[in-house]
């Protein structure tokens, strides 16, 4: 049974154990290997940790374990503007709607909902499913960045 709840310092290990098999292997299509171990090795527990205390941040779990993560956060200090982040599903169970349930949450979550827009730093792998979301390509932004990343948004 699938539950989802907001991340707990506890989680912090497991969740940066399912960013990095997440990138390991299904980012592994679009990413050169040294681009992944240099992201993986920024995302540490410690790293999670910290994004905890700035953002609103979720695990989806399958009984206890961590199959799943995302959060919302302001974007650069804004109160209007906010970004979604570290939106990832263990290969596994990818394709069971997990994600869906990932953005739907983040889009119920109090941030969210006094957004004037909300943008997603997109790898090149995720850019299809968040365009299915219904985020679109920030104006002037159709390319990847200096990060391989898209910048996506909505806009309200």
């Amino acid at each position: 049974m699938l539950t989802i709840r907001r991340f707990v310092p506890t989680d912090a290990a497991a969740v940066a154990q399912v960013v990095a098999k997440t990138l390991r292997t299904t980012n592994r299509q679009d990413y050169t290997e040294a681009y992944i171990e240099h992201t993986i090795q920024r995302l540490t527990p410690r790293f999670f940790l910290e994004k905890a205390q700035q953002t609103h941040f979720y695990v989806v779990c399958d009984a206890a374990c961590i199959v799943g993560t995302g959060a919302i956060g302001s974007y650069w200090g804004s109160s209007t503007e906010f970004s979604l982040f570290d939106i990832f599903v263990l290969p596994i169970y990818q394709g069971q709607g997990i994600g869906r349930l990932i953005i739907s949450t983040l889009e119920h979550d109090s941030y969210f909902q006094r957004a004037e827009r909300v943008e997603i730093p997109a790898s090149i792998t995720a850019l299809g499913f968040y365009q299915k979301m219904g985020y679109q390509f920030k104006a002037g932004h159709e390319q990847v960045d200096d990060e391989q990343l898209y910048r996506l948004e909505k806009l309200f």
